[in-house]
């Protein structure tokens, strides 16, 4: 069945696709009713479909009774279809409308629509997720989505073309992947498992095959933190490459983030200026900042940190007054870092996993993994963990496992810095926190 095909009316054009230039030809719309102006002889009626909106324009004394009689019945989110003649007119923004010849009513709406659909009335971020399918209809929040799918599809033509093979691993897991406590427990048939963290593990062991991959998918933490950037279920870009090292990734990494940065600005102007929002394409190669360097530089601004320990939010706020811009954080004190990440061999207090940042957050965590089977059950051990319980992974090392390397993309974070919005809820379909298990 054709989807753009109703009751034997077939869709001609988007929204989008009608401009001046099919003056005076007929053209079939689908789509929903956001807006209804009466003003006596004359009624516009905004029809929305997912390209954008066009005036519906209903001279009431020259326009067929029955399409009339269906107007009349009209209201705020009907979803309907309409055929018509385009007209140019210099009294709409576009510079066109549509005289309809007949209306089809598809489905009705409620009166009480809880936001306002044309977005004139901003409702705060907790009745909006409530409401989000409507939500979504409002073009500065559809926008984000616009622009998060041209990013990934960017990103994944980048990689297919780089030769790196697109895979998928479980999400149900034995073990933590990342050792910690951020994990959300399952029953797995009267056995005790996991939603996982990461494809971390599985993407290191397909390097033995493949050589380079990468995933998108869901992952989950049980994230303590409710701010504006953490979520419990997100979507995570990873790749991995077999003979590669932290320096061969980030420069990976850079040129995926400058074309998505670079198609974006090229085919997301609309949604741009919806968004009002407007980005500088970055220079590459990022600067690259080692952690030593960063304490340094926030010692000058007045923030004195441990050697050793993290770097707390408010820290990077301040850092990022020195870099407001993508910047990498290297050289990280081995103990800081997940288990995997290779100790640097001329210096293995810090190792070879860095941090790609924009401004004051985190977007992006990588580097060299560990090879060797010794070394990596020492680093388990010395994290308190048992390597028992990674023993189907360390078997892996058993079968020669290559030098390899990677990193993780937070997708609705690289939105956010994409889009200019300043909560990570806006750019989840239906974001998952310590607070929301609905809609």
């Amino acid at each position: 069945m054709n989807v753009d095909s109703v009751d034997g009316w077939t869709r001609t054009h988007y929204t989008g696709n009608v401009n001046p230039e099919l003056d005076g030809k007929e053209v079939t719309l689908f789509g929903w009713v956001q807006e209804i102006r009466d003003l006596g002889g004359i009624r516009f009626i905004i029809l929305q479909d997912r390209e954008g909106t066009i005036q519906i324009t209903i001279p009431k004394k020259r326009i067929a009774p029955e399409v009339l009689a269906k107007s009349d019945l009209l209201q705020k989110r009907f979803s309907w279809a309409v055929k018509g003649a385009v007209k140019k007119t210099n009294m709409t923004p576009r510079g066109i409308e549509v005289i309809p010849s007949a209306i089809k009513i598809l489905s009705t709406a409620t009166e009480q629509l809880p936001i306002d659909i044309t977005g004139k009335t901003p409702a705060n971020i907790e009745a909006r997720l409530d409401a989000r399918p409507l939500d979504l209809t409002i073009e500065t929040n559809f926008a984000a989505f616009k622009i998060q799918h041209t990013s990934l599809l960017a990103i994944r033509t980048f990689l297919f073309d780089k030769g790196y093979l697109e895979v998928h691993t479980p999400r149900i897991i034995a073990s933590a992947t990342e050792g910690g406590a951020e994990l959300f427990s399952v029953d797995y048939f009267g056995q005790k498992a996991y939603l996982a963290q990461s494809p971390q593990l599985y993407k290191e062991e397909l390097t033995l095959s493949f050589e380079k991959v990468f995933e998108v998918g869901p992952f989950f933490r049980a994230e303590e933190s409710h701010t504006r950037r953490h979520l419990s279920e997100f979507t995570s870009v990873d790749i991995e490459e077999a003979f590669a090292n932290a320096q061969d990734v980030m420069g990976l990494l850079e040129q995926v983030i400058h074309h998505a940065c670079v198609t974006v600005r090229e085919k997301c102007a609309a949604e741009l200026s919806a968004l009002k929002y407007k980005f500088e394409v970055p220079k590459v190669p990022f600067k690259r900042l080692t952690y030593d360097q960063v304490l340094e530089d926030l010692k000058g601004q007045g923030v004195t940190i441990s050697w050793g320990e993290d770097i707390p939010t408010e820290a990077f706020r301040e850092l990022a007054k020195l870099y407001p811009y993508f910047y990498f954080i290297i050289d990280w004190p081995t103990h800081a870092k997940a288990f995997y990440i290779k100790p640097r061999e001329d210096k293995p207090e810090v190792c070879e996993g860095f941090d790609l940042m924009w401004r004051y957050i985190e977007l992006v965590s990588g580097g060299t993994r560990i090879s060797q089977k010794e070394q990596l059950i020492q680093r388990l051990q010395e994290k308190g963990l048992n390597p028992e319980s990674f023993k189907n992974h360390l078997q892996a090392f058993d079968y020669g496992m290559p030098p390899h390397a990677g990193w993780a993309i937070g997708l609705e974070r690289l939105t956010m810095i994409l889009s200019g919005k300043k909560n990570i809820r806006e750019v989840t379909l239906y974001p998952r926190d310590r607070a929301r298990l609905t809609p």
